[in-house]
């Protein structure tokens, strides 16, 4: 089973920023790999809270960043100490 999730590159980076997503119910990322360029980007929490429980999910998964499609893999991902909430991704290019 293969995941998609929609992405979108963020333009403003750093601690507010990112605290503001996640006011707003998004999820700050970073996709990075060797010889690549890192990108940071942002997607709804709706989105990755449920396939982050299945496996398949650690294997490798498709994001569509402004239509197109990147292959990654999760590297790591931030949780909330108490609450049932992703913080932050980081993914590698798969």
């Amino acid at each position: 089973m293969s995941y998609t999730i929609n992405a979108e590159i963020r333009t403003e980076i750093g601690k507010g920023s990112s605290r503001r997503l996640r006011h707003a119910g998004q999820v700050p990322a970073v996709i990075y790999g060797p010889g690549k360029e890192s990108i940071s980007i942002k997607f709804l929490h709706k989105d990755i809270i449920n396939l982050a429980e299945h496996k398949e999910f650690y294997e490798g998964l498709t994001l569509v960043v402004d239509g197109k499609e990147i292959k990654v893999i999760p590297q790591a991902i931030q949780r909330h100490v108490y609450k049932p909430m992703i913080e932050h991704v980081d993914f590698k290019f798969a």
